[in-house]
Order: structure tokens, then C-alpha cells, then sequence
């Protein structure tokens, strides 16, 4: 999302991908980001978006380059040995995320027309990570040649400084300044000072100290005996203002960046199952989990996704957190920490922010401090308010942390307040929205682009708006908010929320059930006209519970129809409505997240089979995808014998709702639950899918201490032992 008063031109290097029309941003895709693969690292504020050899290129979608706070650091990056690029052997990060190796060899190097060195004679080994601030590169190279070589490693390099809004395609009328760059010895520096008054730097470092170094360039020699190595270390930290990172020794910041990885493993529990594949999707959804963790002073926060929603972002931290509370629960903590923090206390306008309301999105970088794009504190979001009271019930419930809900309790109660009467503008009982500021997000729901609400004809719909999701989580968090409320021994209150709650469920029944689709409407606009249309959005009431038994049953035989089915999961929308395009963002598109949430509410009205056969489909998607990997979305073309799903331009990989979906999608297939109090753990009803024979669960949080478990699976049911459990720990199996 972006903005600015024309449409931007295409260079002679790409072609813009934002544009902004009317005061509303559309995301252009030329080419698709999983044509180039990029590779991925990131460390709490700081993250590199690198091509398969490592390298950032100038060249292709441009999105490559060394970020920090919103910032591109490095917008080129490239080694070359002997004027020449690299032969490619393999390519890959590290299972725990901490570290990209990349295997060359060099090719046919002549010299005068003369072949010196022949291909395969050095292996040459690209090691990268990132930490606090820093990125690091080991360049090892070995001669398995029987003959001396001289080679030169040049290390190619620029920093544009550009907001990582700017990099998406967004005109700005005026820059910052790049100041003279300063060389001494070994070390380099490219200084930038922005608009926003902010000085920010990129130090470069090399060892051994380069032969020749320039402004854009530095060239290392190296006299390689036979069967002789030569190490080369390139280290470049970002440094704003007075924020000069320490910058340690290799060895010393590799064991520091895969440590703290470890130690966020460690906070958690493990899985393990009889599938090695599935393995494979758990290992990598915790990995990415871990990576997109920053450390907040209020916490631990997942961020967004790579590359362009690396930020806090309300709607998703919540979600998150919902998805894998099971699991790691102090991440919850983080998450409702840092949102009451941020949580609005007065009516702004062009933030979109009103008293109680909750963060949509946080965003460090210049043109935010700047106001270019309206995104350093925004509160466009009608569901991050109800979605915070839901995952407060949920933390307590699971942890039964008193003293963290009392303190957390005023917040609560100022989120009810907005749900009341902000969110609820016409007193009709339904939660609605409709932004405050030209420039803000027209949809404001998980559905947020521009074409996601429409009729049945396909016509845009006027606001405000009230989606049928977004009232089943009002409704849910009315309940949940009766439950804090006992939970803090008031009862008067607690019985007020519960009759809210009941007339909002009353009432959404009657009004946004369409008979002749089966469905509930996807929302009412302003002139509480119903949007008859068969969207994903329905399949959210069965996980908030607002959908009566009656129409639950109907709705999901709508779901897993061919027209909204599509053998990886449920589409956003069905084939054969107005605006249908497997292809869209949000009109046809399968979001694992999406389906988690559905599965769960599948599992909340008894359809645990067909809980499986999502968990199914996105496992199997999973299997086709590089490292495993689910993307924040793809493509809802129907699936196709031999054939996995199509990809989607500009995804997000790794997201952190789509990598904490694999855990919301176990819990509900096992009816996994908690009772704080007792403590026990509970499994109502549990199944496993047929390739999963066993699951040991190890470190499993429970009151003060922790189980392992190992469950076995059956014809009909499935076989809960406890390997290890402290004695007032309860395990209770319905069957």
C-alpha cells in the first residue's frame, strides 16, 4: 500500500509495482517473485531479500536488498571471481532459518583468450546471516586444481536508501541526500541523510583488507596453492543516527544468531509425527515462526511477512498468536502486551483511529515519519479489536496469568467500549466500518483490497459495511469478555455481555442467511442491503460459534462444494461469482490461514473429518512448495492430478499466519483444549489423518510445568499416553 500523486513510469531496469489511483493503491505484479526464489533472512528489525547465488541484484522485480527499519541498507550485493560470475552447485537456508549457504564453482576463466583455470578447479563456498543489525558473509574458496591460481574476488555493492514503500513502486516527490562516501583502510562508508532529519549509514567491513577499494567496488586478491583454502569476510551494518550496532566476530555472531533461534524453539513445544514430509512442514512453519519473532520491550511480536509486511501488524499478531497458543503461549503475552500499549486514545482521523480502537499496523521508515504514507501508527482495522478481547480470554484460559489479565483489564474494557459505540455508529447491533480518511484502506477487514465486498451482480457496495465475520467475532468477544469478567468477579457485567451476545446472534441469524445459497451473506452495506455472495468469510462464523446448528450444517456442505473447494482448500470465493478469479488476491485465492480458522470451526460443530481433509490439502500443498514453505496465499485453480497449486505472484513467504496455520489446523483435529485451573489437558473426540500414525509432543506448556505426550492413531479414534507429567497435571480423552 502506498501513495502519491501520479502514476509512477517505468524505468529502463523495471516496471513499478504500486500504483495509486483516486487515493487507492493496487499492487502490479510484471513478473512473479517465485520466478526468482528469492532467499530469506531476518532478525528482529533488520531483513535480506537475496537471490538463489546470495547475491542482491539490481536488476529483475527489484524488491532484493538489505532492509532495516523500512529502510534498503544494501540495494546491491554481488561477488564475482576473475570478472566472472560463479557457476551455481546448491542453494539453500538453513532448517532453522539462521543461515544461507550457497555452493559455486568457478568456470572456464581464460585470460588472453587463453583457458588459465578450468571449470570445477575451485569450490567456493557463501555463508550469510543476519544479526542485530548486521548482515555477515563468509566467502570460502578452496583450489582442488593441481596448479597454483591467482583469482580476484570482487565484491560489487550500492545502498539507495530507498523506503521500502519507495521500493514498492511509490513516487516521491523528493529525497534525502546521499552524503560523500568515506574509505578508510577496510571499511567503508555510505551515509544518507533523509527527509526525516534521520542520518542512516551502511558500514562495510572486509577482511582481508581489499587491494583495491572503491566507492562501489572492492577487489580482493588471492594466491591459491593446490589443495589450499582462503577465507574472505564482508560485513555490512545498518546504523541510524546513534544506533551503531556492535559488530562481533564471525564465529561469535553465528552462535548468537542460531542460539537465539534455538532458545525460541525451547519456549515452545515440539512435535514429532510418523510422516517425515510432515515433518518437514512442521520444522519449517516453527523456523519461520521463530524468524519472524522480534523482540519488542513488551515482548515477543511476529511479524507480518517478507518482504513488504515486515512489521507489526495488528490483525495478524492476533491471529497468530490464536493459531499457535497451544503451543507457545507466551507469544500470546507479546502480542497483547505490545497492542494494549498501542491501543488509540482519541479520535484521528487520517489514522483511522478512534478511542479503544486496536492497531491495524506500525511502520518505521521515513516516509512514514514523514506522513507520505499514512501507515507509522494506523488503526484501519474493524477486526483487530474484537479478535485482542478474544485472544486475552484464550491467554487466561490457557495459562491462567490473573495478574497479567488485571493489568490488561482497563484495555479490555475500552476495546468493549469501541465495539459499542465506535464500531456501532447506527445502534443497529452490528459491527461495521467505513474509513475516516481518503487515503486509508476502503476495506477494513482480513479482506482488505480494494475489489473484496461486492453483490451478487458484482457491484461495489457503499459503506459502511458490515461483514459477516467480523459480527461473529463481536460475538465472540462478547462472550469471551463474560468470561474475564467472572474470571475478575463481576458477574453483573459478565451477565450483561452474555445477553449482548445473544441477541447479536439472534438477530445475525436472521438477517445474513440466504436461504437459496446456503450461506451466509458476505456482509450488509450501507443501506443494509445483504452481499449475497458464497465467500471463505462464512466459514469464520463456525469458528466464532454464531452460526446456529441448523445453518452450520448447510453452510458446510457450501464449503466443501466444488464451486468454493478446490482439493488444497476452501477458495475466498466461488467459482462462478461475479467477480471470481483464482487468480486474485482475495476473490479465489486459497490463504492457509483462512482455512485454519475454518477447520476450527469445522471441529467446534463435529465435522472432524472434514477438519482433516483441510489439513490434508495444505499439507499436500506444502509438499510441493521450496523448503515446504506455505505461502501467505496461492493460486484457487482446481487441483489437478500430477499437478501442485499455482503459485501467487508478490506472496509473502514465509508469512507468519500461513506458517502458524499447520498448529491451529492439529488442535482442531485433536480437540485440544486447556483448563488453566486444574491444570489439565483435554482431548475431546481426537483424530488423526491416516499418514499419521503416531505424534509425540514434548515439552507440552501445562500450568507451572509441562508434559510429553505420544498419541497413537486408531481406526475410529486415537490413543493418548503420557511420557512424562508432572503429578497435579490432569489428561482427560473423550472419545
Amino acid at each position: 500500500m502506498a501513495s502519491g500523486p501520479k502514476l509512477p513510469e517505468a524505468g529502463p531496469e523495471r516496471i513499478e509495482e504500486v500504483i495509486q489511483v483516486k487515493n487507492r493503491w493496487y499492487v502490479l505484479a510484471t513478473s512473479a517473485l517465485y520466478e526468482e526464489r528469492p532467499q530469506v533472512l531476518k532478525h528482529d528489525e533488520t531483513f535480506a531479500v537475496l537471490d538463489r547465488l546470495g547475491n542482491i541484484k539490481k536488476y529483475g522485480l527489484g524488491e532484493e536488498g538489505l532492509y532495516h527499519e523500512g529502510c534498503r541498507f544494501l540495494s546491491r550485493w554481488e561477488i564475482i571471481v576473475n570478472q566472472r560470475q560463479p557457476m551455481l552447485l546448491n542453494s539453500t537456508v538453513r532448517k532453522d532459518n539462521s543461515l544461507l549457504a550457497v555452493d559455486f564453482t568457478t568456470p572456464d576463466l581464460y585470460e588472453k583468450g587463453l583457458l588459465v583455470i578450468p571449470r570445477g578447479t575451485v569450490y567456493i563456498s557463501r555463508e550469510q546471516f543476519l544479526w542485530d543489525g548486521v548482515l555477515y558473509e563468509h566467502v570460502r574458496l578452496v583450489n582442488y586444481g593441481r596448479c597454483r591460481v591467482n583469482l580476484t574476488l570482487e565484491i560489487r555493492f550500492e545502498a539507495d536508501f530507498a523506503d521500502i514503500f519507495e521500493v514498492r513502486g511509490v513516487p516521491r516527490a523528493r529525497r534525502g541526500t546521499k552524503l560523500p562516501v568515506q574509505i578508510k583502510d577496510s571499511v567503508l562508508l555510505l551515509p544518507y541523510q533523509g527527509l526525516d532529519g534521520v542520518r542512516r549509514r551502511t558500514r562495510l567491513r572486509f577482511t582481508p583488507a581489499p587491494a583495491d577499494l572503491t566507492e562501489k567496488r572492492a577487489f580482493i586478491r588471492l594466491d591459491l596453492p593446490s589443495g589450499q583454502k582462503a577465507d574472505v569476510t564482508a560485513i555490512a551494518a545498518c546504523e541510524v543516527d546513534r544506533q551503531v550496532p556492535k559488530i562481533l566476530a564471525l564465529s561469535e555472531a553465528q552462535e548468537k544468531a542460531a542460539t537465539a533461534l534455538a532458545a525460541v524453539r525451547v519456549a515452545g513445544a515440539n512435535i514429532h509425527t510418523s510422516n517425515e514430509q510432515f515433518n518437514d512442514w512442521l520444522d519449517r512453519s516453527v523456523a519461520d515462526l521463530s524468524m519472524l519473532l522480534t523482540q519488542t520491550p513488551l515482548g515477543p511480536y511476529p511479524y507480518a511477512g517478507v518482504p513488504w509486511f515486515s512489521t507489526p501488524f495488528g490483525r495478524d499478531g492476533l491471529i497468530t498468536a490464536l493459531e499457535c497458543l497451544w503451543i507457545y503461549p507466551d507469544l500470546a503475552r507479546g502480542v497483547l502486551a505490545f497492542l494494549a500499549a498501542n491501543q488509540a486514545d482519541r479520535d484521528i482521523p487520517q489514522q483511522d483511529a478512534e478511542p479503544g480502537k486496536i492497531l491495524h499496523e506500525a511502520r518505521l521508515g521515513e516516509m512514514a515519519a514523514l506522513g507520505e504514507v499514512p501507515f507509522q501508527r494506523y488503526y484501519g482495522s474493524v477486526d483487530a479489536t474484537p479478535l485482542f478481547i478474544i485472544l486475552a480470554e484464550a491467554y487466561l484460559r490457557r495459562t491462567g496469568d490473573k495478574d497479567f489479565l488485571a493489568g490488561l483489564w482497563p484495555h479490555i474494557i475500552r476495546a468493549l467500549d469501541w465495539l459499542d459505540h465506535y464500531g456501532d455508529k447506527d445502534q443497529d447491533g452490528f459491527v461495521e466500518y467505513q474509513s475516516q480518511t481518503p487515503v486509508g484502506l476502503q476495506h477494513q477487514g482480513w479482506k482488505d483490497s480494494d475489489d473484496a465486498v461486492f453483490h451478487a451482480d458484482g457491484q461495489s457496495v457503499p459503506g459502511p459495511i458490515a461483514l459477516c465475520e467480523v459480527q461473529g467475532y463481536a460475538y465472540l468477544a462478547k462472550r469471551c469478555a463474560a468470561a474475564l469478567a467472572r474470571a475478575l468477579e463481576d458477574q453483573e457485567l459478565s451477565r450483561y455481555l452474555e445477553r449482548q451476545a445473544m441477541i447479536l446472534k439472534r438477530k445475525f441469524n436472521q438477517v445474513f442467511w440466504c436461504e437459496e445459497l446456503n450461506t451466509y451473506a458476505l456482509a450488509l452495506d450501507g443501506d443494509k442491503r445483504p452481499c449475497r455472495v458464497r465467500t471463505s468469510n462464512a466459514g469464520h462464523t463456525l469458528w466464532s460459534g454464531i452460526a446456529s446448528w441448523d445453518y452450520a450444517n448447510r453452510l458446510v456442505k457450501t464449503l466443501f462444494s466444488d464451486d468454493s473447494f478446490s482439493g488444497w482448500g476452501i477458495r475466498t470465493l466461488a467459482k462462478n461469482e461475479a467477480r471470481y478469479n483464482p487468480m486474485s488476491y482475495h476473490n479465489g485465492s486459497v490463504w492457509p490461514h483462512d482455512n485454519a480458522l475454518i477447520a476450527s470451526g469445522l471441529a467446534r460443530y463435529g465435522y472432524k473429518k472434514q477438519a482433516i481433509r483441510l489439513l490434508t490439502g495444505l499439507f499436500e500443498a506444502s509438499n510441493t512448495m521450496d523448503l515446504h514453505r506455505l505461502p501467505e496465499l496461492f493460486c484457487g485453480f482446481t487441483r489437478l492430478p500430477g499437478q501442485g497449486p499455482t503459485h501467487y505472484p508478490l506472496a509473502c513467504a514465509p508469512q507468519a499466519w500461513a506458517s502458524a496455520a499447520v498448529f491451529c489446523l492439529l488442535q482442531a483435529c485433536l480437540g485440544l483444549t486447556f483448563t488453566a485451573d486444574k491444570p489439565q489437558v483435554c482431548f475431546s473426540h481426537p483424530l488423526l489423518p491416516e499418514y499419521l500414525q503416531w505424534m509425540e509432543i514434548r515439552n507440552l506448556p501445562v500450568g507451572a510445568g509441562a508434559v510429553d505426550l505420544i498419541l497413537h492413531r486408531h481406526p475410529r479414534d486415537v490413543g493418548v499416553n503420557a511420557l512424562r507429567k508432572d503429578k497435579e497435571v490432569e489428561i482427560a480423552v473423550i472419545i
